[in-house]
């Protein structure tokens, strides 16, 4: 149940940040919703204020230029999905967007929101149980139901990262601008997220008197192809079991470059540095393909009752490889 809590709704990004520097611990800033709320009710998440970000336009943003491209945090996910330019230039990210939640859930939840939210193990989300990221001193999933849980990033905690751009985004390369009242800084997309191993309660860097500004994300190189794919258990409306997103660059049939993302498999947005080399400097055949595919499990641990997810990732992996391999530029 909801507890009593201010709400406030500053007209500018400097008076939105100054209220989250006031009191950050009890302090929340709120855009969509669609996670937040959640973690309310169930309370997981108990802030005395929310700070309203919805009517920043400058947090909503959406610009393509000579640089790349430019999306606020606010950007609606719907938006990354539909954009024509996003689609075509960097097509895994609006694949990504359009692949995450339901249609409605897409309209209302932003694209700082799905990079921010917060992982959906049933022992962390539920009451009963104060498991280690609650402060805690078990991961319940270890011995218990773990069918969904990480099958990488160590046994402190196994939950995974839920986002469905944040593999994308990871493997073009993007960088995210972090703000506060304090001052701004921008750093690597990829190391905005950190282990359990970091600090077990939280999933990122961001400060408690932070929020995600932006992302900019470079324009891919000539010959580039990408592809997004989710593996869910239900077509409508689900979390992906596993996800894998591929950017790879081409001069003829011959790959250049190559980067490969997981989802669903880690704490954080797994990222396959071993099996990317096997594909650079060569064509995207068959053994190169197969060779990737094994490569990037090697090292998983999965627990009782996930080892399924070894064998569906290099499926998906497989899957997505061939389909850039047949892909015009």
């Amino acid at each position: 149940m909801l507890s009593g809590f201010e709400y406030t709704t500053p007209a500018t990004l400097n008076d939105a940040l100054e209220l989250l520097a006031e009191s950050p611990a009890g302090v929340a800033p709120i855009a969509g919703g669609t996670d937040l709320i959640t973690q309310m009710r169930t309370g997981i998440a108990a802030p005395r204020r929310l700070v309203s970000l919805a009517s920043i336009a400058e947090l909503a943003c959406l610009e393509i230029n000579e640089d790349g491209l430019r999306a606020g945090a606010l950007t609606p996910l719907v938006r990354i999905a539909s954009d024509p330019q996003i689609r075509t230039h960097w097509t895994a990210l609006a694949q990504g967007a359009g692949a995450a939640a339901s249609p409605q859930i897409r309209n209302a939840g932003t694209l700082g929101g799905n990079l921010c939210q917060r992982p959906r193990c049933w022992y962390f989300r539920s009451e009963d149980f104060h498991c280690r990221k609650k402060g805690g001193n078990e991961c319940f999933a270890l011995e218990g139901e773990n069918k969904y849980h990480a099958i990488f990033g160590g046994d402190d905690c196994r939950i995974v990262h839920p986002s469905d751009t944040a593999p994308a985004l990871i493997a073009f390369g993007a960088e995210v601008s972090l703000r506060s009242a304090r001052g701004d800084r921008r750093l690597p997309l990829e190391s905005f997220f950190a282990l359990p191993s970091a600090d077990v309660t939280r999933e990122n860097v961001l400060e408690r008197d932070e929020i995600v500004a932006e992302l900019r994300v470079p324009n891919p190189p000539p010959g580039t192809r990408s592809a997004y794919l989710k593996v869910k258990e239900k077509d409508s409306f689900d979390f992906a079991m596993v996800s894998c997103a591929a950017v790879l660059s081409f001069d003829g049939d011959r790959c250049t470059r190559a980067r490969l993302v997981l989802g669903g498999v880690a704490p954080i947005p797994w990222r396959c540095a071993a099996a990317e080399q096997l594909l650079e400097d060569r064509p995207l055949g068959d053994d190169a393909i197969a060779a990737c595919a094994r490569a990037a499990l090697e090292g998983a641990s999965p627990l009782s009752k996930n080892r399924y997810k070894v064998l569906m990732a290099q499926a998906a992996i497989r899957r997505v490889l061939a389909s850039l391999a047949s892909s015009p530029d």
